[in-house]
């Protein structure tokens, strides 16, 4: 009796079993169905700003070489000190000069003399040659001594003004204003025309040239989106100075010449700007960035965090029929890397997921967030931007990634 028993529990603990098993294969598993925020793909005008490397010059970086050669005997200025047009810079050994200079004003003199006593000679000639007592070739002897004597004369001045400008050349002067650069040489140095090294260096740093590159086809852009080059020149805003040291310059300056021929090693195009230096901030030699915004009309703009990256490839997700279907897009970084322009890839009126890509994969249904939610979201992002724009006002100048 106890063994049927034993075979009927058995029988009913199995039978248990089954109706569990059956029961859990037809219960499905409770899905959890995730919203995502979707945006639409609009064109708005944006003034976007690009940065390039760019090396800072004086507008005049004059080399000091001396005309004469001799021995430096004074050197009339320091390094770094400002100078004046026509200031004394060094002074060369002038005693050589000055008895150059003796002996070109005795030659003159000379000359002088024997021009005098040339003119006695072919004036009493003449009056003998009218009493016929002179012949015709003693007049004409008389005449060419004359004008030999005259020609001797104009050579002495020469050489007396030429002594002169070398006995000038002795003192040697600045030919603008500006600072005084490196002295290599000092008192008692041989120097000469034929230096390897200039004296000094002054340079004009009332204004400053800031000078850069940027590629052809940023140059086609300007000259598309201005007409041509003059017409860029004339209506481009003005540009900002990032120092070395990331400070912003507290002056902005205005580009003054495009290169009309490209680069063909960079394939590149030279541009100039002005920055006026009133504090002496700038010294030339200097590098730092140049900040240049360009108007853009009709672009694309998506933000960061709508892409995503996959081998130095950049995609988004489209919204088709309802599910995610990524798209490779071509992109321009602007307000530091945290907003895209679209270069290709979306047209407007194409619906992106706007958050939470690197989550998503091909085919994934896109629910949209409701009205409640897509608010929520639109507050933090704006809460987000606003600290971001906080933290950079404490910085004036916002570069763009290249």
């Amino acid at each position: 009796m106890s063994k049927k028993v034993c075979k009927v529990k058995q029988g009913l603990l199995l039978l248990c079993c089954v109706v569990v098993a059956t029961g859990c294969k037809q219960a499905p598993p409770a899905q959890m169905e995730t919203e995502y925020e979707v945006m639409t793909v609009s064109p708005v005008d944006r003034m976007i700003s690009s940065t390039y490397s760019a090396t800072i010059r004086g507008r005049q970086d004059i080399d000091i070489y001396p005309q004469v050669s001799g021995t430096l005997t004074k050197v009339c200025v320091t390094e770094g000190q400002r100078v004046k047009n026509g200031q004394t810079l060094f002074i060369i050994d002038q005693v050589p000069y000055e008895a150059a200079l003796q002996t070109a004003v005795a030659n003159v003199e000379s000359a002088k003399a024997s021009l005098a006593t040339a003119q006695l000679t072919y004036d009493s000639k003449e009056e003998l040659y009218k009493e016929n007592v002179v012949s015709s070739f003693d007049l004409s002897t008389a005449k060419n001594s004359l004008l030999a004597a005259k020609a001797q004369l104009a050579q002495a001045k020469a050489q007396e003004v030429s002594a002169r400008n070398n006995l000038s050349y002795t003192v040697v002067k600045s030919p603008a204003d500006g600072v005084v650069g490196t002295l290599p040489y000092r008192v008692g140095a041989l120097v000469s025309s034929a230096l390897a090294q200039p004296l000094t260096t002054v340079s004009d740093n009332s204004d400053m040239y800031v000078y850069f590159s940027m590629t052809e086809n940023q140059l086609l852009g300007l000259i598309r989106q201005y007409g041509s080059k003059e017409e860029a020149l004339k209506n481009m805003p003005a540009i900002d100075l990032q120092l070395n040291d990331k400070s912003a310059y507290s002056e902005r300056g205005q580009i003054e010449s495009i290169s009309g021929v490209i680069d063909r090693s960079t394939g590149t195009v030279s541009l100039r700007a002005v920055f006026p230096n009133k504090e002496g901030l700038l010294h030339s030699g200097g590098a730092g960035n140049v900040i240049v915004p360009v108007q853009k009309t009709g672009a694309l703009t998506i933000p960061q965090a709508a892409t995503f990256e996959i081998q130095d490839k950049r995609y988004v997700y489209k919204v088709v029929d309802g599910k995610a279907q990524s798209s490779q897009v071509q992109v321009t970084r602007i307000n530091g890397g945290r907003e895209f322009i679209v270069d290709e890839g979306l047209a407007p009126g194409d619906v992106i997921v706007a958050e939470g890509v690197g989550l998503l994969r091909e085919g994934t249904p896109i629910k949209a967030k409701t009205a409640s939610s897509a608010s929520a979201a639109q507050t933090s992002v704006a809460q987000a931007d606003a600290a971001q724009a906080d933290q950079a006002s404490s910085s004036p100048v916002t570069t763009t990634e290249n």
